[in-house]
C-alpha cells in the first residue's frame, strides 16, 4: 500500500462549475463527477475543506444591479452557497465520503454553524468540510471567504478550480496570443489586474503566505495528479 499524502487543502469551486452544460442550477452528472474526484483525494489521505460559490443560483452583485438592495442580494447569494454545499454534501455521502456543512450564518435545522475548532476537528477525523454562506457578511465574495477559511484551517494549499487551465495575461478564449503563466507572484497578479480572484482574496493569501493554485476542474483526474506532485495549472506565490 502506498504512503498516504499528508496534505490539507482548501478547494474553491465556482457555482457555475456545477452547472455542467446547462445555464442554471446543478447538473447531477457534474456534481457526481466532482464528488468522485474529491473521493480520490480523500482515499489518498488528503484533508479537504471546500467552498462553493452560488453563481449558478444567485449573484448578489448582479441582483443589486437589477435594483435589489445589495445587502439583501448578498444574503440571497449566501443562501445559494448553502444550497450548493448541501447538494455536494449529499453527493459525497452517497459515495461513502463523510462530509459536514458548516455555515457562517446560523441555521441549525439545516446544517451546523461554523467554528474554526469544529472545522479542524472534522478535517482531522477525515471528514470533508464544506464551508457555506461565505464569510457571513455582505460585500465579501466567496473567493474572499475561501482565502479566509484556508488561512483559518492552516491549509497547505488553496486550489481555485475553474473552467480554464491556469492564469493567462488575457482571456485565452478571446486572445489567442495570451501568455500562460505557470508561476506568478501575488503582487504581479494584482498589479496586472489578472482575474485570478478578487483583490481582497489575493491580498489575504499574500499577507498570510498561502500558496494558491489555479486549475481546470473539468480535466479528468487533474486534482489527484496535482496533489501527487504533478505541476498542473498556475501557482500564485510570494516572489517575483
Amino acid at each position: 500500500m502506498s504512503e498516504k499524502i499528508g496534505l490539507r487543502i482548501l478547494l474553491k469551486l465556482s457555482g457555475e462549475a456545477l452547472m455542467g452544460e446547462g445555464d442554471f442550477g446543478i447538473d447531477p452528472k457534474t456534481i457526481s463527477r466532482v464528488a468522485n474526484d474529491i473521493k480520490a483525494l480523500v482515499n489518498e489521505g488528503v484533508e479537504i475543506g471546500l467552498v462553493i460559490g452560488g453563481g449558478n443560483i444567485f449573484r448578489g452583485e448582479g441582483l443589486a444591479k437589477a435594483g435589489i438592495d445589495r445587502v439583501s442580494g448578498d444574503h440571497m447569494g449566501m443562501l445559494a452557497t448553502v444550497m450548493n454545499a448541501l447538494a455536494m454534501q449529499n453527493a459525497l455521502i452517497s459515495i461513502g465520503v463523510p462530509a459536514r456543512t458548516l455555515s457562517a450564518i446560523s441555521m441549525q435545522q439545516v446544517c451546523e454553524t461554523y467554528t474554526r475548532r469544529k472545522a479542524i476537528e472534522y478535517l482531522a477525523s477525515g471528514d470533508v468540510v464544506l464551508f457555506a454562506a461565505g464569510t457571513g457578511n455582505p460585500f465579501f465574495t466567496t473567493d474572499s471567504a475561501a482565502s479566509l477559511r484556508a488561512i483559518e484551517i492552516n491549509a497547505d494549499l488553496m486550489i481555485k478550480a475553474t473552467k480554464v487551465d491556469g492564469i493567462y495575461s488575457a482571456d485565452p478564449v478571446q486572445h489567442a496570443e495570451a501568455e500562460f503563466y505557470p508561476r506568478i507572484s501575488y503582487d504581479r497578479a494584482l498589479s496586472e489586474g489578472l482575474r485570478v480572484m478578487d483583490a481582497t482574496a489575493i491580498v489575504l493569501c499574500r499577507d498570510n503566505n498561502m500558496p494558491l493554485r489555479i486549475m481546470n476542474i473539468n480535466t479528468p483526474g487533474a486534482l489527484l495528479r496535482l496533489v501527487q506532485g504533478e505541476e498542473i495549472g498556475s501557482l500564485v506565490e510570494s516572489g517575483k
